[in-house]
């Protein structure tokens, strides 16, 4: 119907359905785009206070379009159970439909605007991985200060946890990390195929066996902590094990732990490449047939067509994706 859209009709009885009907665009005035950008972020984070956070406002500001948008909607929206806030059902139906409406908006926008990597200020706001982080980013970041010196790069530590959240959030338009689930909205692509390297230290001659390879100490790279990850799951279907000493958060400075001790760490062989290139280490295939792993590139659907957005894609396609795998 040209010159129309669909509103939801609102009746007083929460139990009723909700039925559209049509409103004419001229109503539209009376609606503030912030306050529906307001109830998208208060549906992602339940809170008031992270909302505020996430939307660089003050407390009373969210609290006062939340009280607009209750009168707007004439529904409660959320209510509080203990410290969070769980949406009224209508809420979840307003969701359903708004969140794609505005990824429309938002696309409609970014395709009218002009990027100029010479001239942009722009803030980027990207997830990376440690590994990715400690390997890739430092060769991005010099193409990128090179082609646009007057954009932002702000940079969020992800991982297959993390990413899906930080993406419908907004809080990322990008990201680069091993993913599993995504945002239904979400894109994703395979940067590059690698496979793990024994890093070590010691001067021994040679290349490890399976025996030596499990009866060394072992250092592990775990975000949550972990003591045990991919390399222990193939060693027990061998029936072997590993001892690991040590847990890092991160791969920063794993190279001067490793050096003069007789501890191993398995990494992706980028990340290899980047600890044996100061010297005093040495990189070696495992002792055991080990599979390929992937690295991900995933992005918002909503920026899919964003010229800005795909510029810093194409970038980091350049110095994080492997031509062999593509």
């Amino acid at each position: 119907m040209q010159g129309t859209v669909f509103a939801l009709k609102i009746h007083p009885c929460p139990d009723q359905t909700y039925e559209a009907k049509p409103m004419n665009r001229n109503d539209l005035r009376r609606v503030d785009l912030n306050l529906l950008i307001v109830f998208e972020t208060l549906m992602h984070e339940r809170s008031v206070t992270r909302a505020a956070e996430k939307l660089f406002l003050g407390q009373p500001a969210i609290s006062a379009a939340l009280s607009r948008l209750r009168s707007l909607f004439d529904d409660p929206l959320f209510v509080r159970t203990g410290r969070s806030m769980e949406p009224s059902a209508r809420a979840v139906e307003i969701f359903a439909l708004l969140s794609p409406a505005l990824d429309s908006i938002s696309t409609a926008v970014s395709r009218a605007a002009d990027f100029d990597p010479a001239t942009s200020t722009a803030v980027f706001r990207i997830g990376l991985s440690d590994d990715a982080e400690f390997a890739l980013l430092p060769q991005l970041l010099k193409r990128v200060r090179a082609e646009a010196p007057g954009i932002v790069l702000v940079v969020r530590r992800v991982n297959y946890l993390l990413m899906p959240s930080l993406l419908a959030s907004g809080e990322i338009s990008v990201g680069v990390s091993w993913t599993s689930d995504l945002p239904a909205n979400a894109k994703r692509k395979v940067l590059r195929r690698s496979r793990p390297k024994v890093l070590r230290a010691d001067s021994k001659p040679g290349s490890l066996s399976l025996d030596e390879f499990c009866a060394r100490p072992h250092a592990l790279v775990s975000f949550a902590g972990d003591l045990s990850g991919f390399m222990d799951e193939i060693l027990e279907k061998l029936g072997r094990k590993r001892h690991v000493v040590l847990a890092v958060p991160q791969f920063n400075g794993l190279g001067s732990l490793l050096t003069g001790t007789d501890i191993l760490a398995t990494v992706p062989d980028y990340t290899a490449e980047q600890l044996t290139a100061a010297g005093g280490l040495r990189a070696e295939d495992p002792p055991l047939e080990v599979q390929s792993f992937e690295l991900h590139m995933a992005w918002r659907g909503s920026q899919d067509n964003d010229p800005g957005e795909r510029w810093l894609r194409s970038r980091i396609q350049m110095f994080f994706g492997d031509p062999d795998s593509l």
